[in-house]
């Protein structure tokens, strides 16, 4: 999930006059960089369900560092293995102060029947952003990197984060929950990008 999604993601110190441009243009290049470690759409592998993670070994882990540094690089708050071309149930995310998190085989285990629409951009569809109806508040259970149990009761921003990375996980994108009219508009964006890759 792309960190823009939400005004209150801006943090004005980040905007100060007297920024160093050279720290602000080795970001983006680091942000570009990491998105084309990132596939995009018209890749088959953003289609295709993700495996229960059997193994908790190094392997694993390794993949959770990668991924972790790619979501902070490419300026994300959320990414799926499928996004990196790995067919395993696990993602990243950080939809607040406290850090980086992985959760690994994840299932929502309680779902609010009250929801919220608001928009949502992708790592994965750059230029994008639809509107996309979503649970405002679950329960997410699953492992950590080395098997032990987590569970988290997220709401609002946190619910939407990992709502979005679970679909990731089923191959379903954002175009796949949003209305007609804006799921066009997206294509119309993409198409022309997945045409020339």
């Amino acid at each position: 999930m792309s960190e823009h999604d939400h005004d209150h993601e801006h943090d004005p110190d980040h905007e100060q006059e007297g920024e160093d441009p050279r720290a602000e243009a080795e970001a983006e290049a680091r942000r570009r960089f990491a998105l084309g470690q990132i596939r995009q759409y018209g890749d088959p592998a953003l289609k295709l369900v993700a495996h229960e993670v059997v193994d908790f070994d190094d392997d694993l882990r390794r993949l959770v560092d990668r991924m972790t540094t790619l979501m902070h690089e490419a300026q994300g708050v959320g990414l799926a293995a499928t996004q990196v071309g790995v067919l395993r149930r696990l993602f990243v995310f950080e939809p607040d102060e406290d850090g980086p998190r992985v959760i690994v085989n994840p299932a929502v285990v309680e779902r609010a029947d009250e929801t919220a629409t608001d928009e949502e951009g992708c790592l994965s569809l750059q230029g994008v952003r639809v509107p996309v109806e979503r649970s405002l508040t679950v329960t997410l259970e699953g492992k950590d990197a080395n098997g032990g149990d987590v569970r988290w009761e997220l709401d609002e921003y946190g619910s939407r984060v990992v709502q979005h990375e679970l679909d990731h996980l089923d191959g379903v994108l954002i175009i796949d929950r949003t209305d007609d009219e804006h799921r066009k508009e997206a294509l119309s964006t993409l198409r022309p990008r997945a045409v020339l890759r």
